[in-house]
């Protein structure tokens, strides 16, 4: 099976030859630089040979046409922090005007995919990373947006139209620029920060206007759950063939998941846990009772979010092969 055959298999819950795997990483300050950021990624994807390609730009790139302003200052997981906020009072949210996606940090992210894109030819599925509406704002307005959600919820709705419309373009941009779906992150759907009826009031409706806009026009998009207490029965509703969220260190595990998304799981590794910090024995261990948890079915061996920036070789080598023996 290539790569494709592989995936399309694993999403129908079909036999494969092997369980399929995926890994990424950030690669901080670096990835700033379109150029640079195609030769990691075409290097990550050669070394690795992965099933899929999660493309990586800063995690801050959708702000920074709106004037926030971000630093990397160490983070393991190499994410960057924004440390001037594009919405700094409540009306500046109704100052948020439309952008043009093929300039600026837009720009550089389908400028850098499509290079990838040109380069792999086709061997193996990409999906463009992107956020949904809600995490945008949290990270223009950071703490202040949950205060202004109650406060001034029409002022926040208007920003989420704005931020809504120009992720769709990016994201139409982005297949025309070589992308075969997205990797489709909140980091705003966990009962930590609000109310389910919150989320589906500022959430969902604009998530799902992305995802709308998307159908029929890609062949795989993934759903990224970030944090703890998150809302998996509501946003396991969504159109997607895929499903990404910690599954070591919340609910649902696994083998629970698997009875409320019918497509595929894409987990099973604790990326700061036991993949930095344990031996190889129990790294395959994981590995293997993440497989156990599904019978080898509908599960894509993946870290729960990004890998740290110090793994190492090693560490994924162990994973992938424990996942690469199992007898499914």
């Amino acid at each position: 099976m290539d790569h494709w055959q592989r995936l399309e298999a694993a999403i129908l819950g079909k036999q494969t030859d092997r369980v399929p795997v995926a890994m990424w990483r950030h690669y901080p300050d670096e990835d700033l630089d379109p150029d640079k950021l195609t030769a990691y990624m075409l290097a990550w994807q050669e070394k690795w040979d992965f099933d899929l390609l999660k493309f990586m730009p800063s995690g801050t790139y959708g702000v920074e046409d709106w004037g926030a302003v971000s630093v990397y200052r160490g983070a393991a997981n190499g994410a960057r922090e924004v440390i001037k906020p594009g919405v700094a009072r409540t009306e500046d949210w109704l100052s948020l005007r439309s952008l043009d996606v093929r300039e600026g940090s837009y720009g550089r992210q389908n400028k850098a995919l499509a290079a990838t894109a040109k380069a792999l030819g086709g061997k193996v599925p990409i999906l463009q990373t992107i956020f949904s509406p809600l995490t945008t704002a949290r990270k223009l307005g950071t703490e202040k947006l949950f205060a202004d959600m109650r406060c001034a919820p029409e002022a926040l709705h208007h920003a989420l139209r704005v931020i809504t419309e120009v992720t769709i373009r990016f994201a139409l941009d982005a297949i025309d620029c070589g992308a075969h779906g997205f990797f489709f992150a909140t980091q705003m759907a966990s009962y930590r920060f609000m109310q389910a009826e919150e989320y589906e009031q500022f959430g969902c409706r604009y998530d799902l206007e992305i995802l709308k806009a998307l159908q029929g026009k890609t062949r795989f998009n993934m759903l990224h759950l970030h944090g703890e207490d998150v809302m998996f029965e509501r946003l396991a509703q969504y159109p997607v063939e895929m499903l990404n969220w910690h599954d070591r260190l919340t609910e649902p595990k696994l083998d629970k998941g698997s009875t409320i998304f019918p497509g595929l799981l894409v987990g099973g590794i604790e990326e700061h846990g036991t993949l930095i910090h344990g031996s190889e024995q129990e790294i395959v261990h994981e590995v293997r009772d993440a497989l156990d948890q599904t019978q080898g079915r509908r599960l894509m061996i993946a870290p729960g979010c990004v890998l740290p920036v110090c793994v190492t070789d090693e560490q994924i080598s162990t994973a992938t092969r424990a996942a690469h023996e199992y007898n499914v």
